[in-house]
């Protein structure tokens, strides 16, 4: 149960942590936005591997808990949620984004044709991120009902 916790305070922490107060911080401080972007985005990316080996393990420790028994339970179900979330960001709309980058190249994306189109992936990977950091304050929430 402890690494249950751990790889969820580390997962959900961590999001809260690079989304709300790492990335804003990095863009308000740093004079080059395309240098803050970067560093943001590859904090996002390690995020989103934590959260997949996190994910990961939280449904094989509920599986291993309640046996097929865990597809009934709530808990389950929303970590599979925020599992699957994550690896939309990570392995379909990051990976859209950076080809979006390199097409504009050398031209900063927001300084290119793309720009729009950017935008708006940047805008659907924020909101895709909202949701996923929400339910996991949810699942955070839930504490030890989510394991009884």
């Amino acid at each position: 149960e402890v690494l249950y916790r751990w790889a969820l305070a580390l997962w959900i922490g961590g999001m809260c942590a690079i989304g709300s107060v790492v990335a804003p911080t990095l863009f308000s401080s740093l004079g080059d936005r395309q240098l803050a972007g970067l560093v943001a985005g590859k904090l996002f990316a390690l995020i989103g591997w934590i959260g997949l080996g996190g994910g990961a393990y939280l449904l094989v420790f509920l599986i291993g808990r309640w046996g097929a028994a865990a597809i009934r339970r709530g808990v389950f179900w929303l970590v599979a949620l925020l599992l699957l979330l994550t690896a939309v960001g990570q392995f379909g709309i990051q990976p859209l984004m950076a080809q979006l980058k390199a097409e504009a190249l050398p031209r900063d994306v927001m300084d290119s044709i793309f720009r729009d189109r950017f935008a708006a992936w940047h805008g659907v990977s924020s909101i895709v991120y909202l949701v996923q950091t929400l339910l996991g304050l949810w699942l955070v929430a839930w504490g030890e009902r989510g394991l009884r």
